[in-house]
């Protein structure tokens, strides 16, 4: 992680548990973890595997 990043979740008004909290939620469309889509909300798979679901865009459970 870069100082950067380290620095903005330093500085967060968000704990740490509610940052974890939020990447474990699952999306309804393909089931993988928030944390397997990229910003745009396109599921980029799980374990260097790509997601076969067609998910592009992130719907929380």
């Amino acid at each position: 992680m870069t100082e950067t990043t380290e620095s903005k979740i330093e500085t967060s008004t968000l704990s740490k548990a509610e940052l974890i909290s939020y990447f474990r939620e699952k999306c309804a469309i393909c089931g993988h973890h928030r944390i397997m889509h990229d910003e745009f909300g396109k599921c980029e798979g799980v374990m260097n595997k790509p997601c076969n679901s067609g998910c592009d865009v992130f719907n929380s459970e």
